[in-house]
């Protein structure tokens, strides 16, 4: 079905801070004639003079004309008395995160705007009906959620309320494309699409930590590195502040009734009350000096890997035993292998002197031992989830003796294949269900998954938004669909079974997929 869309010439900002002089400035470089509103007396003023200073920079470094520039002030026009806004078409509330002060800011607006005027909030996560609980029109009131920075952020929330008429949602949409940004279409529910789909990258990362499976700087090493994350989980949260993540984290969790994928951990809660929250302090994981990071030990190794990085005579590798869930994963060791000169034990049974190398999925190494009946004091897993050109994550178990870690350990962390000047790093990992990026990836697509199952959003549009406003380098639809969702599957089912932990369950949106072999993106026609 077709709905009309209203022809939006004009919209106010109500709330002149960061969020809001965003939202003002790509819909003035639209064309769009934009009022700016704030309750606090020379605020919006202020707001127009710090983005006039920020465009003459970007002018003077060639991003914008002088023409435009002009034309985008031209378009801001500052109102100290909220009765100018009457005639607008659209008016964008961006004011504090509090439902009591907007609840309270909708109904004034209802008193001051025409009856045609669309009502949208850039909430990021209250209730988009509560918000409209209290106004005569619910009707015309939606979500239309921006990320910071807004220029940068290509992308937009489009939330409609128990009671939003699809004309809204369509018009909104339309002037989100109209201003640069893809619209996206979300429920009302806790985290619309993007807050709910970034709560598997830090919670994850948080229980391996908890766990002692690896360090802070280990785990984002690895995901930045192997998996391709532009920041490590611990460098986010550091960015983002601990004041800011963890209440989200907490409030998401509580508006799913403890659904446990949504779990956070302790140790946020600890940092929260000892004032540890991140970059802003100078300190939460890191440290930082005037803003930077500081780093304490320049070396990428830990300690425990120092220990076997050292060319000793008993780190020399006699032979490689290879069990591996996936007959590809074994051809590329296989292939490692034999370019680096390295026998492989080909037998049933591996020798007594061999290393045994396990490509397992959603096990820890001594699990994966007793499963292909091998020793585990030979045995060392290696991750073949993410890219081992660029990182190689292992895993001894705990009975691994220092000999085959120390020769899995020299083997792995070496010169690139293609480039002798370049090394490829290796991490040491305690034993863990799952590796540390197998664990992050699959709870990211599997949460995605849950997503589209629940309707919050359509596939394409969960796997577009996440993308988009977390910086992922995969949506988690297609990340499921390049890594297979068998793979993905097997990784979860093992887990799951292994710990008991209801975090790990499947979604029935991935199981199906996977065992239909199909591509996660797939949705099924209503009756």
């Amino acid at each position: 079905m077709t709905v009309n869309v209203l022809a939006i010439k004009s919209l106010a900002i109500i709330g002149t801070g960061v969020m809001g002089m965003g939202i003002a400035q790509i819909a003035a470089q639209a064309g769009i004639q934009v009022l700016l509103f704030d309750a606090k007396s020379g605020a919006a003023e202020k707001g127009r003079q710090s983005l006039q200073a920020t465009l003459e920079k970007l002018a003077a470094k060639g991003k914008f004309t002088d023409e435009q520039v002009t034309s985008i002030l031209t378009n801001l026009i500052v109102v100290e008395d909220i009765a100018k806004i009457a005639e607008v078409d659209v008016v964008i509330e961006a004011v504090i995160e509090n439902l009591e002060i907007k609840q309270q800011l909708f109904k004034q607006l209802e008193s001051v705007v025409t009856a045609e005027t669309i009502l949208a909030t850039n909430t990021s996560s209250l209730a988009v009906t509560a918000i409209a609980s209290d106004c005569k029109h619910p009707e015309r009131v939606a979500g239309f959620h921006f990320f910071n920075p807004v220029p940068l952020m290509k992308i937009v929330e489009v939330i409609p309320g128990i009671s939003t008429k699809p004309l809204v949602v369509e018009t909104l949409k339309e002037l989100a494309e109209r201003m640069g940004h893809l619209g996206v279409v979300a429920k009302d529910t806790p985290g619309f699409i993007v807050n709910h789909g970034g709560r598997a990258y830090g919670t994850e990362a948080l229980k391996i930590l908890g766990e002692g499976v690896a360090s802070f700087e280990q785990i984002d090493r690895i995901l930045r590195e192997g998996a391709g994350f532009r920041m490590g989980p611990f460098e986010l949260l550091d960015l983002t502040g601990i004041d800011v993540s963890h209440p989200v984290m907490e409030s998401v969790y509580n508006q799913f009734y403890h659904e446990a994928r949504y779990r956070p951990h302790p140790l946020t809660r600890q940092m929260l009350l000892g004032k540890k929250l991140g970059r802003k302090v100078g300190e939460g994981f890191y440290q930082y000096k005037d803003g930077q990071k500081v780093v304490a030990n320049p070396s990428k190794q830990s300690s425990f890997e120092a220990l076997f990085s050292k060319a000793e005579p008993e780190t020399a590798v006699s032979s490689v035993w290879i069990g591996a869930d996936l007959a590809e994963d074994k051809k590329q060791l296989f292939d490692y292998l034999d370019a680096n000169d390295i026998t492989i034990d080909d037998n049933d049974k591996p020798n007594p002197d061999s290393l045994i190398l396990l490509a397992t999925y959603g096990e820890d190494t001594t699990n994966a031992a007793m499963r292909y009946q091998v020793n585990p004091k030979q045995a060392v897993g290696i991750d073949m989830l993410t890219d081992l050109s660029k990182h190689r994550t292992l895993m001894p178990s705990i009975v691994t003796q220092d000999r085959f870690v120390a020769q899995a350990y020299t083997l792995f962390a070496k010169r690139s294949d293609d480039d002798i000047n370049a090394t490829v790093d290796a991490t040491l990992i305690s034993e863990s269900t799952g590796f540390v990026a197998q664990r992050v990836i699959a709870m990211m697509i599997n949460l995605g998954c849950d997503i589209a199952l629940q309707g919050i959003a359509t596939p394409k549009d969960i796997d577009n938004a996440v993308k988009l406003g977390l910086g992922y380098p995969y949506g988690p639809i297609s990340w499921g669909d390049k890594l297979g969702a068998k793979r993905v599957l097997l990784i979860l089912e093992r887990i799951y079974e292994l710990t008991g932990d209801p975090r790990y369950r499947p979604s029935p949106w991935l199981q199906r997929r996977a065992k239909l072999d199909i591509s996660l993106f797939t949705q099924q026609s209503r009756y």
